[in-house]
């Protein structure tokens, strides 16, 4: 993944340079855009409590963070990568529900106060169709928040509801983005 990001860097690059030379102009809102964006990945290993037999039944999470302040705003959003089982994949009675719920926060001292949250629910279909090893991805949608003065950051939880535990919601914490 390193060796895909230095060749769209090299890639992005080579296009200004061009641009340059030729003096033609060229409109790329999503290379500034994503270069704005503070970012912190943070990992948590996850054990299905309802489960207790000889296999392995864990899903490794990696949470990317982001958060950025562009013109009065603060927007965030959330990266999910895991490793889950391959005996869950496209079982869908493993999770009775599972979402990311991302947050903007304020920065203060002691606890950051939330400011805004969104809950995104796409993540239990992720969870349950893997790929055929069991692997995945999700990235949730971007919320906004209006701006005061102040420091921000986004911050999220993991929330997966197990079948069979009757304990509802249990949350996965990770560590915020940089303040921005």
């Amino acid at each position: 993944m390193l060796r895909l990001k230095r060749l769209k860097r090299l890639a992005a690059s080579a296009l200004i340079a061009a641009t340059v030379v030729t003096g033609t102009s060229l409109a790329t809102a999503t290379t500034a855009s994503a270069a704005s964006y503070h970012c912190k990945t943070s990992s948590a290993s996850v054990d299905n409590p309802a489960y207790s037999g000889p296999y392995s039944d864990n899903y490794n999470f990696d949470v990317k963070l982001c958060a950025k302040r562009s013109g009065g705003y603060i927007y965030a959003y959330a990266k999910v990568d895991f490793e889950g089982p391959v005996w869950y994949v496209n079982q869908t009675d493993t999770l009775d529900a599972a979402r990311f719920h991302l947050q903007i926060k304020k920065s203060a001292s002691g606890a950051d106060p939330v400011v805004k949250s969104a809950n995104y629910t796409g993540l239990e279909y992720k969870l349950e169709h893997g790929n055929t090893a069991g692997n995945g991805s999700y990235t949730t949608g971007t919320i906004k928040y209006k701006a005061g003065s102040g420091r921000y950051l986004a911050d999220g939880v993991i929330q997966l509801d197990w079948d069979g535990d009757g304990k509802g919601y249990r949350n996965t914490y990770f560590s915020g983005s940089p303040t921005v």
